[in-house]
């Protein structure tokens, strides 16, 4: 299971578009109704839903830290 930070770029009802590292998604905003994000917004996303809004450093304190844990997997693997 992952989650990843998307900075919200559409927002139609529930659903959002979202984009991270290149990648465009939609992701369903119904989770948040209490905290409903705007457009420019970050959020937490798992599994196609967005479970919290984000500031833009916490993104990218996430992004570092996914980034990180991927490099040592890949370390891991490839020793």
């Amino acid at each position: 299971m992952s989650s990843h930070t998307h900075a919200n770029t559409a927002i139609d009802g529930f659903v959002a578009q979202a984009a991270a590292k290149g990648v465009a998604r939609e992701v369903s905003l119904f989770l948040l109704l209490d905290e409903m994000p705007v457009v420019g917004d970050y959020v937490m996303v798992h599994v196609g839903y967005a479970i919290q809004t984000m500031t833009a450093t916490e993104a990218q304190s996430a992004w570092e830290l996914f980034d990180e844990m991927l490099a040592i997997e890949s370390a891991m693997h490839g020793a």
